[in-house]
């Protein structure tokens, strides 16, 4: 961590448990509420993360800090990048985010998170999503996301409702960050839950 970074919380931490609260314009526009988003976005950059909540950083505000670089798309398959329906995404704010799935139509991707450090797992999202909300200078903004972008959507906007990914996680495909690349880097979703299978406790 640099003078230009915050430590990133983890999972166990009551912040990450909390509904966070939402920013009127006046609060948003405040220098530190600023101040913050440019430390959220330069914490992202260094984990490196494609996105980041408040709450990850201790800060229970409904403000959540989004990027998906080609940078971070290198080494991956094409093939694999086109499963994933992941593409490059602009750095952008979503501050106090309403969003609604479009469609029923649901995908399990493996997926990490900053606050579970060293971890993958499974975790169904909706593949289509609209979200309204604010931009860091308090402008609405209206987006429409599919694939791996309304994926990060639905990831960041979980934080903030105090929701991490291992809830949402089919439990027996959780894996060590070491062990992700050594067994199941190269599988789908589908092709690891087949292996692991399901066990009632």
């Amino acid at each position: 961590m640099s003078a230009d970074t915050l430590e990133i919380v983890q999972v166990g931490d009551p912040v990450l448990r909390a509904t966070t609260k939402q920013l009127d314009p006046k609060e948003l526009a405040s220098r530190d509420v600023q101040k913050l988003i440019t430390l959220m976005r330069d914490t992202m950059r260094a984990a490196p993360g494609v996105g980041l909540a408040a709450p990850q950083i201790g800060v229970s505000l409904a403000i959540a800090v989004i990027e998906d670089t080609a940078e971070y798309q290198k080494g991956h398959a094409a093939e694999k990048l086109a499963a994933l329906e992941r593409s490059p995404i602009d750095y952008h704010v979503i501050v106090n985010p309403v969003l609604r799935f479009v469609g029923d139509e649901m995908v399990e991707h493996f997926e990490g998170c900053l606050s579970f450090a060293s971890f993958n797992m499974v975790v169904a999202r909706s593949r289509r999503v609209h979200v309204d909300a604010l931009d860091e200078h308090g402008k609405p903004l209206s987006i429409d996301a599919t694939g791996w972008y309304a994926r990060i959507l639905q990831h960041e906007i979980d934080h903030l409702n105090g929701i991490v990914c291992c809830d949402r996680m089919d439990s027996r495909t959780l894996s060590t960050g070491e062990n992700f690349p050594r067994y199941w880097g190269s599988k789908t979703a589908a092709e690891a839950k087949a292996i692991v299978g399901t066990k009632k406790l």
